[in-house]
């Protein structure tokens, strides 16, 4: 089970100590199936978390959206609340949360190994990962989604959302958060009005020039609309190696 700290929110929709049900704040409903890779990771049916489609048998996640029940994967979707003839649902077979992650907020990474492939259209196609070590300038626009509630009192959007956000110097994100923010493995953002993540969007991404730079990984507690405090992603091009070889495997 997670542990957030009490000034953290790690950015789950399942029933976990402290979490609530949030998704994309303000943006914009994304065009239907204009992100195919976009993985709705469910338990009993219900949207907890976001993922990618890397590959036709595994979706990369945060490794905090593991839970002790089945997790089903669902491809293809834009309306999680509907069977669209262009959904896949497929169970996940196997977890692979990164081997220093604890439960916290570091490390947080897993690969999910699927029962079996995803059948590959328009409605369903994987996205690349960076290169190891490539460096991500900050000041940079990029684009974050995932499905959700667009506000703490608002009622929850069952279609996908995206909005914009910008990436931070690491000096403002130590400064902020200080022995939470590691910037070899974390990357941060500053974000407007217009919104930006919040609880529910864990594990999805944020792509920055349409490619992915990092997974959702956590904000402040109830104050994901808080500029003050920069939102954290777990940076991708760090865990490359592990990637390649754990699928490899």
């Amino acid at each position: 089970m997670i542990h957030a700290c009490c000034i953290l929110y790690v950015l789950l929709m399942v029933t976990l100590a402290g979490a609530s049900e949030s998704g994309i704040v303000g943006g914009k409903v994304t065009k239907p199936h204009s992100r195919p890779y976009m993985a709705s990771l469910q338990y009993q049916g219900k949207h907890s978390c976001g993922g990618i489609l890397i590959r036709e048998d595994f979706v990369l996640t945060a490794a905090h959206c593991q839970d002790s029940q089945t997790m089903t994967v669902v491809l293809g979707a834009h309306d999680v609340t509907k069977k669209e003839k262009s959904q896949q649902h497929i169970k996940v077979a196997k977890y692979y949360p990164y081997q220093k992650f604890d439960g916290t907020i570091d490390y947080d990474i897993m690969l999910l190994k699927l029962e079996n492939n995803a059948t590959l259209n328009k409605y369903v196609k994987t996205i690349g990962l960076p290169k190891k070590n490539g460096k991500i300038p900050a000041k940079i626009k990029c684009v974050v989604a995932g499905w959700g509630k667009t506000g703490p009192n608002e009622s929850a959007s069952p279609v996908l959302k995206e909005a914009t956000e910008t990436i931070q110097f690491p000096s403002e994100c130590n400064k902020i958060w200080q022995k939470y923010f590691t910037s070899a493995r974390m990357i941060c953002t500053t974000f407007g009005k217009k919104g930006g993540v919040c609880q529910g969007d864990s594990g999805g991404p944020i792509l920055c020039n349409n490619k992915v730079q990092g997974l959702t990984a956590f904000t402040r507690i109830n104050e994901c609309d808080n500029p003050k405090y920069p939102h954290v992603f777990t940076k991708v091009n760090f865990y490359s190696a592990w990637i390649n070889e754990t699928m490899k495997n």
